[in-house]
């Protein structure tokens, strides 16, 4: 406990420490943004008075300076208004829109909201307006945020994924362990209870006990057979899939209360897919005792099999308390349960024997609180 209360901590302060930085990178960028956009607006003032200066200068003056500094700006769009907002002359920006008539009037009206225009005052009612927008560096600097910020989700979600599958992995290997360990301490027992079964049988037993021990130690060596194959690859054969879901169906009617009506529906003709029986019987046993709970061992039971193009869909539907719509992904999690007992692990094993080990799919078909549920799994049909 304290391990994990100290690896808790730990990961709290990385991600804590890790959006401080993120914080502090994106403070400086926008420090910085603002000093250059600054100096920008301080070249344009300067670019303004050397016009003013050249514009005021006599014929002899030395203009060489505000010449040199006009000529120097290569890198800022502006346009030169006069009082009425006529456009007087432009510099950096492209010849395509200052030939076009529309695009440079839209680029002019673009620009008036990028910036506070410059004023240059030649006389009491002669003044012409310097309308400026952003240099290219300033605006690959502005979209910079934007960019380490996605970068930042980016590994985010990486490092997420990673601990995810991480996580995941460990309680695959956990339970797998768990599996094999269990079906371990059943062999035991069970080598022991057919050895009692055979002495029974010498002393002349009633033969309907001995059936009955007989099945029951069956059921058991299924049961560990079931534990010994988690985790590990099982070997899928080519099976009718009605006779397999028949059989498991049947063995849940004859052990299940009177009050839980079944209804089994499947075609007539055989539909093979590959498949593990022991695996198989487990699913359908996971889900129709999913539905008993659902229905608190009250309700109708109803499982079809139904032939499709390239898929076998089998559905099992109940009357039972239903799912809601947003917990239709979230019931196939390890741990998710609805009952006050029990590990959660049924429909998290289900999942994983229909996709994982036979390469079919598993859904919540639909689901209604208070009226039911419709389960559905799919499987590759076999020629």
């Amino acid at each position: 406990m304290q391990f994990s209360e100290k690896r808790n901590l730990t990961r709290w302060i990385i991600i804590i420490s890790s959006f401080l930085i993120a914080s502090l990178i994106l403070w400086n960028t926008y420090i910085f943004f603002q000093i250059f956009k600054e100096e920008e607006r301080n070249k344009v003032e300067l670019w303004a008075k050397a016009l003013k200066n050249i514009r005021n200068s006599d014929i002899d003056a030395d203009i060489s300076l505000p010449t040199f500094i006009i000529e120097n700006n290569k890198n800022i769009p502006l346009i030169l208004a006069d009082k009425k907002l006529n456009i007087i002359n432009s510099a950096n920006i492209d010849s395509l829109i200052t030939k076009d008539s529309v695009k440079i009037k839209n680029y002019f009206n673009s620009l008036k909201n990028q910036n506070q225009p410059i004023k240059i005052q030649f006389a009491p009612d002669d003044y012409n307006l310097v309308y400026y927008g952003d240099s290219p560096m300033l605006n690959k600097l502005k979209y910079y945020p934007i960019a380490l910020l996605l970068v930042a989700l980016l590994f985010g979600g990486v490092v997420y994924n990673f601990y995810r599958a991480t996580k995941m992995a460990t309680q695959n290997k956990l339970w797998a362990g768990m599996a094999k360990e269990t079906a371990h301490q059943i062999g035991t027992p069970l080598s022991s209870l057919i050895g009692w079964l055979e002495l029974l049988k010498l002393d002349n037993v009633e033969e309907s006990t001995i059936t009955e021990i007989e099945k029951d130690i069956n059921r058991l060596q299924t049961i560990t057979d079931r534990f010994s194959k988690i985790g590990s690859e099982p070997i899928l054969e080519k099976k009718d899939i009605i006779e397999e879901t028949k059989s498991s169906f049947e063995y849940l009617q004859a052990r299940t209360s009177k009050q839980v009506s079944f209804d089994f529906r499947a075609p007539s003709k055989p539909l093979y897919v590959s498949l593990n029986p022991t695996l198989h019987s487990w699913t359908i046993e996971n889900l129709v005792k999913n539905s008993i709970d659902a229905m608190k061992g009250k309700g109708k039971l109803f499982i079809e099999i139904v032939e499709g193009d390239t898929n076998v869909y089998i559905t099992v539907t109940d009357t039972g308390s239903g799912i809601p719509k947003n917990k239709f992904k979230t019931v196939f999690e390890p741990g998710y349960t609805s009952k006050k007992r029990g590990w959660g692990l049924g429909l998290s094993l289900t999942k994983r024997i229909v996709q994982e080990y036979h390469k079919g799919k598993i859904r919540v078909v639909s689901s209604e609180i208070g009226k039911g549920t419709t389960m559905q799994m799919s499987f590759k049909k076999e020629s």
